[in-house]
């Protein structure tokens, strides 16, 4: 671990000189490839720097514990000095977890109703009301490009982006199929019904990422839009939407004021499917890594369970239940996303450690 911590340091102090130099920056490519990288290592570098500080006062308190005056206070201080080393152990094992090249950016979220007719759209609704809330608590913004409204309420189909610092770090875990248990609002007789809406998480492809798309594979059809995009959103033909041939994929984007505007959109939602895709080639060829991950990220994939009747949220993954469903519908994910993360991070380890 020291060997990597040290070499960590040296990358670090390394880039921190070449961006002292002109021909460095004058080169705003290179400043910020080099800037990111340093911000990436910052937190191992700062967290090592203060592991190498208790080391040496660790090392001065033992001589410290010898003298007989000061003996039994500097025994106290070696005993909070050895916890503390303790600690920084841990926290510098999983900062040199190798990390996510994605986790910092943004992320594309598709909610679609599926088994259960209007209650399953009316659960989409609530999914998206859960996440938007979750994301203006994380202080983060959210902006919706596409949506189908369901005929008792919710959406068959809602597509936004959640913008933020780390946004696809704490909400990667989310793809995959919700179910809920509660008697629905379109029930006449107060049964108890179980529906599903499913749940696509993707990085947003930003400009660091070179996806080819090449125009004569693209069919663009403008019509009029349908969602809720302002004034004027239905009475011209403003949605876009993009077929990319070779790969099948469908992008649509009406919530924008202007047919350019959402021409754009949905070409920047484009280049995230198709880095999505190649991102799921890539864990496929690595099967045992797509294996220690939590979950596989498919659509189709049950992930968690929503009990109304009880009050409960249960992530079948990771074997986590906890009975705050009414907070957790309003936002409050930090719990289920922290044990997320912990159960990722102890997989990950004990994958290093194999």
């Amino acid at each position: 671990m020291i060997e990597r911590l040290e070499a960590t340091l040296a990358k670090y102090n390394q880039l921190q000189e070449e961006l002292t130099k002109p021909e460095i920056l004058s080169d705003v490519k290179k400043t910020r490839e080099y800037s990111k990288e340093m911000s990436s290592l910052e937190d191992i570098v700062n967290c090592y720097k203060r592991y190498k500080k208790v080391l040496e006062d660790i090392e001065s308190t033992k001589e410290m514990t010898k003298d007989p005056d000061l003996g039994e206070m500097a025994k106290e201080e070696l005993k909070a000095l050895e916890d503390e080393k303790i600690q920084l152990d841990g926290e510098l094992e999983i900062l040199l977890i190798p990390k996510d090249p994605n986790d910092g950016k943004n992320v594309v979220v598709e909610i679609r109703g599926a088994a259960g007719g209007d209650e399953a759209n009316i659960f989409a609704g609530d999914l998206f009301r859960m996440y938007t809330r979750y994301a203006e608590k994380q202080g983060f913004s959210y902006q919706v490009y596409n949506s189908v409204d369901g005929t008792a309420g919710g959406f068959s189909q809602i597509e936004f982006i959640i913008k933020g610092k780390n946004a696809y770090s704490l909400l990667k875990y989310e793809s995959g199929s919700h179910r809920v248990q509660r008697v629905p609002v379109t029930e006449a007789n107060g049964r108890l019904q179980t529906s599903t809406a499913t749940v696509l998480v993707m990085p947003e492809a930003d400009d660091d990422i070179d996806i080819q798309i090449n125009p004569s594979d693209l069919r663009i059809d403008i019509y009029r839009s349908s969602g809720c995009g302002g004034q004027g959103v239905n009475t011209t033909d403003s949605a876009v939407r993009i077929t990319h041939l070779p790969t099948n994929t469908v992008v649509t984007c009406q919530n924008e004021r202007s047919q350019i505007q959402n021409k754009e959109q949905a070409m920047k939602v484009l280049k995230t499917r198709l880095y999505e895709l190649e991102l799921q080639k890539q864990l496929e060829e690595a099967g045992a890594a797509r294996r220690s991950k939590i979950g596989t990220g498919d659509r189709a994939e049950k992930i968690r369970t929503y009990n109304y009747p009880q009050n409960r949220v249960t992530d079948h993954r990771i074997g986590f239940t906890t009975n705050n469903l009414d907070r957790i519908m309003d936002g409050a994910l930090d719990d289920v996303v922290d044990a997320l993360i912990q159960e990722d991070q102890k997989r990950k380890l004990q994958g290093e450690e194999e």
